[in-house]
């Protein structure tokens, strides 16, 4: 089955090369040149976005906030222009990368099957963590004790699903927020403490191990 690919741009004339080069290279393309079609094109679950920035209406920032809590792929944002603030607010709603107007054919698609092959190694290496007798299954976004489901919300498992993946370091609450809900989002990092109080609430009914451990004065860590 061919990639998927997704290009965004309300410049017609760039949908329309990238297009032509990306069918060229054997991949599916899904067009489109604003970001209300950019949401119904992401229906079809795309492998991988290209997605423009300074678009009139729904900007590319936009698009990826709304599509990034649904859709996993890598997002590679298209830009004419980019500062740090503007990079911290793209990786911030869930960006993996800039690609600079005008850029190089041959570079943008080196980047597209190198944000392809780690996505791929990272689907591989991830789908499955065994932490003790607790089994994290990060494709089905649900844990297991003792093949025994351990249901938890969306945002419980996000806030799982970040500390597992990287045990042992701490995460305070300010940056577990940010990270899960988005540094614009309304609200304040209090809420991060009732989301672990209920995830090991859960966990809970079916063991005493403690696996997220808080670190005083500091934050919160998943134990090795």
């Amino acid at each position: 089955m061919s990639t998927k690919i997704l290009i965004v741009d309300d410049e017609k004339d760039i949908v329309s090369m990238l297009c032509r080069f990306f069918e060229s290279k054997g991949f599916c393309v899904l067009p489109a040149s604003n970001g209300a079609e950019a949401l119904k094109q992401v229906e079809k679950q795309p492998d991988i976005i290209l997605l423009d920035i300074n678009m009139p209406g729904l900007d590319g920032l936009e698009v990826c906030t709304r599509i990034r809590n649904h859709i996993s792929s890598p997002i590679l944002f298209l830009t004419a222009r980019i500062e740090d603030t503007d990079k911290v607010k793209g990786f911030a709603v869930g960006g993996d990368d800039y690609i600079v107007k005008p850029f190089s054919l041959i570079e943008l698609e080196a980047r597209v099957h190198a944000h392809l092959r780690r996505e791929a190694r990272h689907n591989f290496e991830t789908q499955i963590r065994f932490s003790g007798d607790l089994t994290i299954d990060y494709f089905e976004r649900c844990l297991f004790f003792a093949d025994k489901r351990i249901g938890l919300a969306k945002k419980e498992f996000d806030i799982v699903e970040l500390l597992s993946q990287n045990p042992g370091q701490v995460f305070d609450k300010e940056r577990i927020y940010e990270y899960i809900w988005g540094y614009d989002s309304e609200g304040d990092s209090s809420v991060v403490t009732e989301h672990i109080r209920r995830i090991r609430t859960k966990i809970a009914e079916y063991t005493n191990q403690i696996y997220i451990e808080t670190v005083w004065g500091c934050g919160y860590k998943w134990i090795k």
